[in-house]
């Protein structure tokens, strides 16, 4: 008799070999662009911006340039919208607005080493959420996957280095880490009435007016200026960073990210996620002048050994399970 576990009914079908390659690849594109964020907003932080601000302006500008091509999307199946709305505000509110709430919090107490490093602790939630909810022990490839991955995560952040502890900020991280998890979730769940562009513009649009709504309420400090950066090595005007922000790490890396999260399943998509790290890394070197350390370079080697073996044990499950359930060959006609 056939049995649905959790992770099955978590995560989305295995794709086909080359729709699996090609989700891969539109998973490192998403963690390239996201990890882009962090030089743009640095640079207008520097400038006088302060963070609430910035994710403001970054998720309601970002809503609205998708907003005329996901109209477009839903013309004469605006009902899709009625069908989806519990999905759409749960993601803007958590999974876009609640990681950046939580994070920015656990920033104002911790180092920014730490407080990543307790975000990026999804992928290794989301295996032990799995494990709970299905009563399955992982298989060794992915726990030494989760191992190597979170290894090589704490080398790229240099927690090893001086870093701040503090109760609540780790609470906040722990937080973040949690709306990211329920971020995969719902981006890799198989919608055919919801298209990644139509959840990513709703859940923008949300999570931008959330933001909103904190800094009005003055629970957010928020400022902003037009005072020119610094970024790439020239003094450029505000608006290129913002544009930046906005169109490649907000945008691009959204409709991407919930691509790839359909195509490989939540477990797989949050492990490549964790290249974003390293992206982020390399950016600030090219963009901000702040060269990696040999030990982040080698932190980087290990996070993409950690997906490799995550993912390639995510391509042996089926042919296992194929395995388990042919009958045994019988001997001598038995």
């Amino acid at each position: 008799m056939a049995s649905t576990t959790a992770e099955q009914r978590t995560q989305t079908a295995l794709p086909r070999p080359g729709s699996a390659a090609a989700g891969v690849g539109i998973a490192l594109a998403s963690s390239a662009v996201f990890g882009l964020s962090g030089s743009f907003a640095k640079a207008l932080l520097e400038s006088g911006w302060t963070p609430a601000s910035a994710v403001a302006v970054r998720m309601v500008a970002a809503a609205l340039v998708l907003s005329l091509p996901a109209a477009i999307m839903l013309r004469g199946r605006w009902h899709q919208l009625q069908k989806n709305w519990k999905t759409i505000v749960l993601f803007g509110l958590i999974g876009v607005a609640g990681c950046q709430l939580f994070y920015f919090n656990a920033v104002a107490t911790l180092s920014v080493g730490v407080a990543l490093l307790l975000e990026f602790l999804a992928p290794v939630l989301i295996v032990l959420w799995l494990w709970l909810t299905s009563r399955r022990m992982p298989r060794p490839a992915t726990i030494a996957g989760t191992v190597l991955a979170v290894a090589g995560l704490m080398l790229v952040l240099d927690v090893f280095g001086p870093v701040k502890l503090d109760l609540a900020g780790v609470l906040w991280g722990l937080g973040a880490a949690v709306c990211l998890v329920v971020y995969f979730f719902i981006t890799a769940k198989q919608n055919d009435s919801l298209p990644p562009l139509v959840l990513a513009a709703g859940g923008l649009l949300v999570g931008g007016a959330a933001i909103v709504v904190l800094g009005a309420v003055q629970i957010l400090p928020m400022a902003f200026s037009t005072a020119d950066v610094q970024l790439a090595g020239w003094n450029t005007q505000w608006w290129v960073p913002l544009a930046g922000l906005v169109l490649l790490s907000t945008v691009l890396s959204y409709v991407t990210g919930i691509m790839a999260a359909r195509a490989l399943g939540s477990k797989v998509a949050s492990f490549v996620s964790l290249t974003e790290v390293l992206f982020a890394v390399i950016w600030a070197w090219l963009l901000l002048g702040e060269l990696p350390a040999i030990i982040q370079l080698l932190g980087g080697a290990l996070i993409v050994g950690g997906v490799i073996l995550v993912r390639s044990d995510e391509l042996r499950g089926p042919k296992l399970a194929r395995r388990r359930r042919q009958p045994a060959p019988r001997v001598n006609g038995h």
